[in-house]
């Protein structure tokens, strides 16, 4: 069975972390549901992020990625897709009208509601893909053969390792949200917030760059 070497491994899980600990969307993403929802709002986010990232593992084992990466067409109907469901989130936040006590106490959100929207927005996330196709198979050993399950099992690891970075922000984020609650302003100025970080995502993966052949 054609494995990266313990070497190859301890190479691509510093990269890794080196990579994760960098706040990108779907971190600003799932820290905006842990102060909005609190930290089991949070992990849960993160757990659907993370799932729709086993997604595009799976496709760039397959292959599927190179599709996406020489298709300009595919490429901007996912990039605009996933720009469009961010901004929606974020207007339907903004424009809810919720009513908040100063006890600290949460809107009620369905977490199965929120692991579903933590894929789609990773799904629907043409650069995820790009990463994986890009990234992976940097540390892949050709010669070794099966290059999809190598691709599979770096992929993985990857996926593990987010899921303890991305965690920790769903934690600290969550923990912060419990102390800000208790501030009636921040009650006032949450949604704002929220809604604020949601919409500028989705306009920034919008206007960032466009499919290269």
């Amino acid at each position: 069975m054609p494995l990266p070497d313990p070497g190859t491994l301890a190479l691509f899980a510093g990269a890794a972390v080196a990579l994760l600990v960098i706040p990108g969307p779907a971190v600003l993403y799932i820290v905006a549901q842990s102060i909005e929802h609190g930290r089991g709002a949070g992990l849960v986010s993160m757990l659907g992020v993370q799932f729709g990232g086993l997604v595009h593992v799976t496709a760039a084992a397959l292959g599927l990625s190179a599709l996406l990466v020489s298709s300009a067409v595919a490429f901007n109907v996912v990039k605009y897709a996933g720009a469009a469901y961010l901004i929606f989130l974020g207007l339907r936040k903004l424009l809810r009208r919720e009513r908040f006590e100063t006890t600290g106490e949460r809107p009620p959100r369905r977490l199965d509601r929120l692991f579903a929207q933590g894929i789609v927005v990773n799904v629907l996330n043409p650069k995820t893909a790009l990463f994986f196709f890009a990234f992976l198979p940097q540390f892949v050993d050709v010669s070794a053969g099966s290059v999809g399950l190598q691709i599979a099992i770096l992929g993985v690891l990857f996926i593990l390792i987010a899921m303890v970075s991305d965690g920790a922000y769903a934690l600290a984020a969550g923990t912060a949200s419990g102390w800000l609650r208790e501030n009636p302003r921040f009650l006032r100025a949450e949604r704002w917030i929220s809604g604020t970080v949601l919409v500028g995502l989705g306009v920034t993966a919008a206007l960032s760059g466009s499919h290269r052949k």
